[in-house]
């Protein structure tokens, strides 16, 4: 078994905002394993049976007794909510997976953008801190943060956000670094570089591409339509991160990391691989639309995960071309 699946912390409770999104189905089911009771917010204006979708694999009776699932309807932008959830929950780690994530979105709608990313952590960090209880915290900052500095990108590298989202992941990151110096909280972040699976939502281009190639392939449609294809990307998978998430919490020190693969490629090397899988030429379906592209562009995010892998010993074992193949598979297979 590995550190992963080993069931090590019977008794424990989590608390995870974004539970419905892809990283967190996936850290509820890791943390399920490991014998956690984990409770997760649900936005109360969604429809709780199309919202959780993701969490189908660990769906549990809500009349079960044994049940060590919970859903609670609220919202990062709702304080007392949050305030009252965590006095009652009391749990021993939070994870902050809850965001308006989407980076060209954010350009439509940056006040709300700021609303949930930015206030919305601190709204959960001071309602730990009104609570008084004890308890370790993970933030989802993002390499969003780093925007036009030369990379590769490591803890050191100075932040220059290219949108309304990486500014708000800003604003996030540093609240969560102040608060742990200013009232000696156990509270980290990890600085994720992109990290994609099955269950990446259909507007991020790798998911669009790979369902595209899926449909394509079926004889459903012929063509996608894409933004900037030279934009360099540092893709990894989505259940080794949270995997990295989880042992960020369960180190002596509350020290920030960014979690990478290191391996660069651009949006065309992820198309090439996509559509090579299921043995077609991208160039063929693959057309340019400049309504997908940014205002303000991050031309190259690679990071450095030197740092998580010397000191807590995490790895990323799959890389963007595995990642293209195993996500091509699954729509395929979904379709």
């Amino acid at each position: 078994m590995t550190a992963a699946t080993t069931p090590t912390a019977p008794g424990k409770t989590a608390l995870i905002t974004g539970i419905t999104g892809q990283d967190g189905s996936y850290l509820t089911e890791l943390l399920l394993a490991k014998g956690y009771t984990v409770h997760g917010i649900v936005r109360h204006a969604s429809s709780l049976i199309a919202n959780t979708s993701r969490l189908e694999s660990v769906y549990q009776d809500p009349h079960d007794s044994e049940r060590r699932l919970f859903l609670h309807k609220g919202d990062l932008t709702d304080a007392g909510m949050m305030v009252n959830l965590v006095r009652d929950v009391r749990p021993d780690e939070i994870y902050n997976l809850a965001a308006q994530s989407h980076v060209r979105v954010s350009f439509d709608l940056p006040e709300y953008t700021a609303n949930v990313t930015a206030l919305g952590a601190i709204r959960l960090l001071e309602a730990v801190r009104a609570s008084g209880i004890d308890t370790r915290i993970y933030q989802a900052s993002t390499s969003e943060m780093f925007g036009t500095a030369a990379p590769p990108q490591d803890e050191s590298t100075p932040f220059h956000p290219r949108s309304p989202y990486g500014v708000a992941k800003v604003y996030a990151h540093w609240a969560t670094v102040n608060y742990r110096e200013s009232y000696g909280m156990f509270a980290v972040n990890g600085i994720s570089f992109n990290h994609e699976s099955p269950r990446r939502g259909e507007t991020f281009v790798t998911r669009k591409i790979t369902r595209a190639v899926a449909r394509i392939a079926a004889g459903l449609e012929q063509k996608v339509f894409l933004g900037n294809m030279d934009a360099v990307r540092d893709w990894g998978y989505a259940p080794e991160y949270v995997e990295a998430m989880w042992l960020m919490l369960q180190h002596d020190e509350p020290v920030d990391y960014v979690l990478a693969t290191g391996r660069p490629a651009t949006v065309s090397d992820f198309a090439e691989a996509a559509f090579g899988h299921a043995g077609l030429d991208w160039r063929d379906h693959v057309e340019h639309d400049a309504r997908y592209e940014r205002p303000a562009e991050v031309p190259e995010l690679i990071g450095d995960p030197a740092k998580i892998e010397r000191e807590i010993g995490w790895k990323a074992r799959v890389h963007w071309d595995e990642l293209a193949r195993i996500m091509v598979d699954a729509d395929r297979k979904a379709l």
